[in-house]
């Protein structure tokens, strides 16, 4: 089922062009080129570049679990992407 939604999305171009980490030749060491080229392009405008970084990996183990139970939910087959 993966594999069919995956290539679903990847033949009708769902996906954001720079949505790394889990498509097939979209590593996330890609995406650290990515970074450093728009940063190193920047730099040789001489312009100004700013970094801000999140690192989100446990901000959901913090949260309450009623909070989480009663978030109003959101649902979508894959005909709603068509």
């Amino acid at each position: 089922m993966c594999k069919r939604l995956c290539n679903f999305l990847e033949l009708h171009h769902t996906l954001y062009d720079f949505q790394f980490g889990f498509r097939k030749h979209h590593s996330t060491v890609f995406a650290l080129i990515e970074v450093l080229d728009n940063i190193y392009e920047h730099l040789n405008k001489r312009e100004y570049i700013i970094g801000i970084y999140l690192d989100l990996q446990k901000a959901f183990d913090t949260v309450k679990c009623c909070i989480v139970e009663n978030k109003p939910s959101l649902s979508f087959s894959v005909v709603d992407l068509v």
